[in-house]
């Protein structure tokens, strides 16, 4: 008789630890990766970079002015993201990387980023870098591949957003093109707040 109740407490334990296991994971992010250090120019032709952003939590995307197809709906439905946040007071940074720096000037991106009401108050649009160092960061930072394809002036790159924590570490991406899922997002980034 005691060994069933012992063996039944032990089975109760270890069921308690297995659900507590379950419990912690599903409320943790698992970092994907680490964004590296950088320091580029962004609207205003000001320099930004990685230290702005310490201890924030932010949303990350990849851009270009001349784009045709994915990155005006991808910066309306950022603008949207940028509007919950307002109307939930839940402060967030956004940074939108141009793939395409050599054609982004600060004022490009200024015009680009007012056409959809783009507050700049946590709104970084960010380009003062080579095609290559953006191609490189873009794929060790983001996991993320950005190609300009010679003689093209469009550019392939990757049409996640991307949730970045107060350490600078990835934590979870997002269709940024078709059906972003708003709540789930601003609720992450509540939980990402709280941490």
């Amino acid at each position: 008789m005691v060994s069933l109740k012992k063996t039944g407490l032990i089975w109760l334990a270890a069921a308690f630890i297995l659900l507590s296991g379950c419990v912690s994971a599903a409320s943790g992010f698992k970092t994907i990766s680490s964004v590296e250090n950088f320091q580029y120019k962004n609207q205003e032709g000001e320099r930004f970079g990685l230290a702005e952003l310490k201890g924030k939590v932010w949303i990350a995307s990849f851009i270009f002015t001349s784009c045709t197809t994915v990155c005006p709906p991808m910066t309306a439905h950022m603008k949207k993201l940028q509007s919950m946040g307002a109307e939930q007071n839940l402060p967030f940074e956004i940074v939108s990387f141009s793939v395409d720096p050599k054609v982004d000037t600060p004022e490009k991106l200024k015009t680009f980023g007012s056409q959809f009401g783009s507050s700049f108050e946590n709104w970084h649009f960010l380009t003062g870098y080579s095609q290559k160092q953006i191609e490189e960061f873009s794929l060790n930072s983001f996991k993320s591949l950005v190609k300009k394809p010679e003689n093209e002036d469009q550019v392939i790159h990757g049409t996640s957003f991307y949730l970045i924590n107060k350490e600078g570490d990835v934590v979870k991406s997002y269709s940024g093109v078709e059906n972003p899922p708003y709540d789930e997002i601003m609720q992450d980034i509540k939980r990402l707040q709280q941490q």
